[in-house]
């Protein structure tokens, strides 16, 4: 196993001036405090580029190709022919020990095993490949410097494992796409991928998926990076019985983070969606449509891109990776702050719909850009809103609604102006809801897609101090912006 890469002083230098720019103090670096091998994340960090200034290096393997170079692997029921020595056939298995890039085409009723002990990429172009394996995984790569799976243009490609491994032993592979290795997908075709026995598509270090149409479907988890998980481009279906992206390493400094950057990914899992240490999120589409949270980690950054959050649970929970130490007052049984957990929305499009807490953090959140929706819990357990430290917003827009047993409402500090009340009467789903100032003048207009009772808005057009009329549905109540709620825990300031 490869140790984790530091960045380079090229990104080091990219954070320093990012600091300065966003007047932010120094001591940026990420502590990490490790127990039973639990990484709690300690950082300055308010963007997605300053946490990953921080973070091991993503290794991105190159899509393209000379095609004069391409060795040809022709599959075919349980063998596959080919002119290279570096390709070889026993028994169902395809074994390639050398770097090269190798087209793969027809259909194969066994297991490519990726040995490599030499230097140099493996790139393994999936052109028609069809790779079915009754004993084990479709793909292992047992050794190599680093992977890289092209998904050729107009092809259609598809691997799928056992429903049971006859190796279970630590060092066997865990998805039907595995590897040891640093791996890339990409390229624009597309790839299916059926995890019978275990996950989808695993990368022991670091896996960055920069294009094509990749469907994963799991009986545990779909997509897992272990250091890292880069969703750069293309397209990601997940349907996984467990959690739909992840990222695990717990236990190494600046691992263990899933970013996405661009590309659309959707989600349906029965655990969480994204789950990360850290879970970065810098654009491209997110869309879970079901999970038990829908986001999950130590540190939640949402820069930009466009999200919609589905839960069972919280929508975006910030807890510590071990589950021991949950301070949301259920699982770890207190309401003390976590002050090694963030949430930070700087940007982008965010809309929640929780059954349990919207927007969660066990530490403290900060609002500064962004258009946030939360349709929060109609139980009196839960709240829209729910910040066991400062909930701080100076920009960016955001209307929670929910039941009104467990208000929060942001900190009395916080610098932008906001309002939060219990509703006379409860607000049904599809109602109107406006927002008007002491003049009658109308601040904000929303339909609202869940029952509510409750009414959590901040704006740059909410003034401190000043009278604001929430109605729904024609029935009236006045709100002081920057006063308490009258129902549930109120702000939680400094």
């Amino acid at each position: 196993m490869r140790l984790p890469r530091l960045r380079r002083a090229l990104a080091a230098a990219a954070a320093t001036a990012l600091l300065a720019g966003c007047g932010t103090s120094a001591g940026n670096d990420i502590t990490t405090s490790t127990t039973a091998g639990t990484t709690t994340v300690s950082t300055a960090a308010t963007t997605a580029a300053e946490a990953l200034a921080e973070d091991i290096e993503v290794e991105t393997g190159e899509v393209s190709y000379d095609e004069g170079d391409l060795v040809d692997i022709s599959l075919a029921g349980s063998a596959a022919t080919s002119d290279s020595d570096a390709v070889s056939t026993q028994d169902g298995t395809v074994t390639i020990s050398a770097g090269g890039t190798y087209r793969l085409h027809g259909e194969l009723t066994g297991q490519v095993v990726v040995h490599s002990s030499t230097d140099g990429v493996v790139r393994l172009v999936l052109d028609g490949a069809t790779i079915t394996s009754e004993t084990t995984s479709a793909i292992n790569v047992a050794d190599a410097e680093s992977v890289v799976v092209v998904l050729a243009d107009g092809s259609d490609n598809t691997l799928s494992d056992a429903e049971t491994y006859e190796d279970t032993s630590e060092d066997a592979p865990t998805g039907a796409l595995y590897s040891s290795a640093d791996l890339t997908i990409g390229g624009p075709g597309s790839l299916t991928v059926d995890g019978n026995a275990n996950n989808g598509i695993v990368g022991k270090d670091g896996l960055v998926l920069t294009g094509g149409s990749i469907t994963v479907t799991s009986v545990d988890d779909g997509v897992i990076g272990k250091d890292y998980l880069v969703v750069a481009d293309g397209t990601v279906v997940v349907d996984a019985v467990d959690d739909g992206l992840k990222s695990d390493n717990a236990t190494d400094p600046g691992t263990g983070f899933v970013l996405i950057e661009g590309g659309t990914v959707h989600v349906t899992s029965q655990d969480d969606g994204i789950k990360g240490v850290q879970v970065l999120v810098d654009g491209g589409t997110v869309d879970v449509t079901g999970s038990t949270e829908a986001l999950e980690g130590s540190l939640v950054i949402i820069d930009g891109g466009d999200l919609e959050l589905h839960s069972a649970d919280d929508g975006i929970n910030v807890a510590s990776s071990d589950d021991s130490a949950a301070t949301d007052g259920r699982a770890g049984g207190g309401m003390e702050a976590d002050s090694s957990l963030h949430l930070h929305i700087n940007g982008g499009t965010v809309e929640v719909w929780s059954s349990g807490d919207g927007l969660d953090s066990n530490g403290d959140a900060t609002i500064t850009g962004g258009d946030i929706t939360v349709y929060g819990p109609t139980s009196e357990g839960n709240g829209a809103l729910d910040v066991n430290g400062t909930l701080d917003i100076t920009g960016g827009t955001l209307l929670a609604t929910g039941s009104a047993g467990m208000m929060v409402a942001p900190g009395t500090d916080s610098p932008q102006g906001w309002i939060a009340t219990a509703l006379t009467a409860a607000g049904a789903a599809g109602s109107a809801l406006t927002i008007t100032d002491a003049d009658g003048d109308e601040v904000a207009a929303y339909t609202v897609e869940k029952d509510y009772a409750s009414v959590v808005y901040s704006s740059a057009g909410i003034e401190p101090g000043a009278t604001y009329t929430v109605t729904v549905d024609g029935t009236a109540i006045d709100v002081v912006a920057g006063e308490a709620p009258s129902g549930g825990r109120g702000p939680m300031g400094r």
